[in-house]
């Protein structure tokens, strides 16, 4: 299976899938071991709900009711995209009669909306606003599995843990504050076994990103206008946005200014020396002449000495993007990254520190493996021949083009092992 998280290989047969998942759930419910053909994502949470307590003959319970589940939702910060999951899951879910919900991050059901008769079906396991669904509360299920394992996940028949939730199908995945990366709850499509397709957990995934990157519209910006800001990411020439101004500083005042917004604490000559410059025989007067340069350009007195420092806050998208990555906001991150950090800066710190973010970067697109946040960094042109990023793609988004692509990189990135091989003959 080319992702685990998918319920269903290609070309498999749904019953003869169904008929050995329900011998795997009743030797997991008999003996508490899970056979083999069970996928390793299921059977990590049959082990999780077995812990809790789950038994597969639970039903749901319905937390929240009536004006409390109506308040509680008109506050949830999910219900400001209501609009956008309806217009992209709405009619999907009415066409095929299958259903669009959305859960909080214990596993609440906020909303449960579609085709009415498959209403009615789910209302009769009380998969109904207000419900917990959570996966330490009924099992296995995707809306609850999602926000446990931070991972979108399909969840086929029997691989549910509870019986009567057996004959469906589900896909569903989290949505996350693009500020904070915190998990607000999950989206998820229920229905039969024509959900058992690859293209369901992708859409409903793209579903995800979509409202994540709408409520980074949304959300108010963080810092105050009087903050000053400092852009280095994708120009080898940083911006300085500062008391209404707009400061474009040369690529070594550029190269000052990120890192001494890194260290608030302030650097010494010495280290600044040695931050900025491979060639040791530049000397202090060298560096103070610039500091000069720079104090002279920027709003006077933002740039403090003994230790060298910038005397108010500074914030840079350098930043942004690290704090971003350290939330798990990995959408938030992708999204503030405009490229590497100052890219033609051969200071050996900021060589270091353009290095260690984009590592972070692309690290966590490949363990997102979300095919949209992939294709944007492979065909970005820092990205364009980053080898593990295309195959991470083509894992993903096995496309003609995603494929013709990575094969000609490895052959390129290999030709010349190949060339030195021939040539020590």
């Amino acid at each position: 299976m080319t992702d685990p998280w998918v319920a269903l290989e290609p070309g498999a047969d749904p019953a003869e899938r169904i008929r050995v998942l329900r011998h795997a759930h009743e030797t997991f419910t008999e003996v508490g071991t899970v056979p083999k053909p069970v996928r390793a994502v299921v059977a990590d949470s049959w082990r999780r709900s077995a812990r809790a307590g789950v038994g597969p003959d639970v039903t749901a319970s319905v937390e929240l009711a009536d004006g409390d589940l109506g308040a509680y939702r008109a506050e949830h910060p999910l219900a400001r995209v209501m609009p956008l999951f309806r217009e992209l899951l709405g009619t999907f879910a009415a066409d095929g009669e299958h259903l669009l919900a959305v859960c909080d991050a214990h596993g609440r059901l906020l909303w449960v909306e579609g085709d009415p008769t498959t209403r009615r079906r789910a209302g009769r396991m009380n998969f109904v606003p207000g419900a917990r669904w959570a996966e330490s509360a009924v099992g296995t299920n995707a809306p609850g599995t999602a926000v446990a394992v931070d991972r979108p996940v399909q969840v086929f028949a029997a691989e549910h843990f509870i019986r009567r939730v057996q004959p469906w199908t589900c896909a569903a995945a989290p949505v996350h504050d693009p500020r904070t990366g915190r998990v607000l709850g999950a989206v998820d499509i229920t229905g039969g076994d024509g959900l058992a397709h690859p293209h369901s957990l992708g859409f409903v995934q793209a579903v995800a990103r979509a409202a994540e990157s709408q409520l980074a519209l949304l959300a108010p910006r963080v810092q105050t206008t009087d903050t000053p800001e400092l852009c280095a990411l994708g120009r080898d020439e940083a911006q300085l946005r500062i008391g209404g101004r707009r400061i474009r500083l040369s690529r070594r005042h550029s190269e000052i200014l990120v890192l001494l917004a890194r260290h608030p604490e302030g650097l010494t000559g010495d280290e600044l020396l040695c931050a900025l410059y491979e060639d040791e025989s530049v000397t202090p007067v060298t560096l103070r002449a610039e500091l000069a340069r720079l104090r002279r350009i920027v709003a006077p007195g933002l740039l403090g000495s003994r230790p060298y420092r910038l005397t108010v806050p500074v914030e840079s998208d350098v930043t942004v993007v690290e704090r971003r990555l350290d939330a798990g906001a990995v959408t938030g991150a992708a999204m503030a990254y405009a490229g590497p950090l100052l890219p033609g800066s051969q200071a050996p710190a900021v060589v270091r520190l353009r290095r260690r973010l984009a590592d972070g970067v692309r690290t966590a697109l490949i363990a997102r493996r979300d095919p949209d946040l992939l294709a944007d960094w492979a065909h970005a042109p820092w990205g364009e021949d980053d080898l593990d990023v295309w195959r991470a793609l083509a894992a993903v988004r096995p496309t003609s083009a995603v494929r013709s692509r990575l094969t000609a990189l490895e052959y390129e990135l290999s030709a010349p092992h190949a060339w030195q091989r021939r040539a020590t003959r």
